[in-house]
């Protein structure tokens, strides 16, 4: 079964318990996922997170009963899992830009989020540079995070870190305990932990010149990799080159290509050039199918 295929049954699963509590663990037993590997790639590849996805979706499944039943407010809202009709409230006026004691008025305009279906599409517009390569175990050292994919809050806590490590010094101190080039990169999913937590860890390459003392350390194993590569940059470009990098390797790579991916240890590759330009690549474990 296609990747795209395993995302639709997981949306399929979705539609059909919105009034039920979504069992996570068995989403990621449909695609074959950890997870909080099954969330990071849903968000990467839809540029939402799956709780807001689920959010828009019983929000507009509540609009369509406002104004096609004489339920009341309270009852619909219990019914879509808020615990008060003030909750409800806000949550639907955040969506839907009017309360839910409006909706009902003729003329009132409200927000339909229809639900996400994967399909296979052959672009080809834009080239992608990328090598295969098995590497034996090596190992990474660094500062680590512990972020969550609740409420797509990850998506604001990394960027935050990387800048509190660059702001107090750690970044620094990092880069000059590698003893060589001081090039840090990012690596995330190397351990599982309980819930929608993850690892996620600014690295060097450890060598027989790193200063490792005071860092975690994370024995990358013997793997086949998948690696992508950016065009060159600028700096300020970085964040939105590297993201739209990993979205594509979703969207465009992986449902075409003869191997599916091995989850964890998902590395984010930064490199300088010569001229003063940058480029990223990230690291996916991969299977031949």
């Amino acid at each position: 079964m296609s990747w795209h295929e395993r995302m639709n049954l997981a949306i399929n699963y979705i539609e059909d318990n919105l009034l039920e509590n979504i069992d996570f663990e068995k989403l990621s037993s449909i695609v074959g996922q950890s997870p909080v590997n099954f969330q990071r790639t849903f968000s990467i590849v839809t540029d939402m997170s799956v709780h807001e996805y689920i959010r828009r979706r019983r929000l507009t499944l509540a609009a369509f009963e406002l104004q096609n039943s004489k339920n009341k407010v309270i009852d619909i809202a219990f019914k879509f899992g808020y615990e008060s009709p003030e909750a409800f409230a806000r949550a639907f006026k955040e969506v839907h830009g009017t309360p839910p004691s409006l909706a009902r008025r003729e003329g009132t305009e409200l927000i339909t989020f229809p639900r996400i279906t994967f399909l296979l599409t052959v672009k080809g517009d834009i080239a992608m540079d990328y090598r295969i390569e098995s590497k034996e175990a090596f190992s990474v050292y660094g500062i680590e995070g512990i972020f969550s994919m609740e409420d797509d809050s990850s998506t604001r806590d990394i960027p935050k870190f990387w800048q509190d490590c660059m702001t107090d010094g750690r970044f620094e101190k990092l880069a000059a305990s590698t003893g060589g080039d001081g090039h840090i990169h990012a690596v995330c999913g190397y351990r599982a932990m309980e819930g929608s937590k993850f690892p996620y860890m600014l690295f060097a390459f450890k060598t027989e010149n790193s200063k490792t003392d005071g860092y975690t350390q994370v024995d990358v194993p013997a793997a086949t990799w998948a690696i992508f590569k950016t065009k060159k940059h600028t700096m300020e470009e970085t964040s939105g080159e590297i993201q739209g990098l990993i979205k594509r390797v979703y969207t465009d790579w992986l449902p075409t290509a003869s191997y599916n991916q091995v989850y964890g240890y998902d590395m984010e590759l930064y490199w300088g050039t010569e001229d003063g330009m940058c480029y990223c690549e990230t690291w996916i474990r991969v299977e031949k199918k």
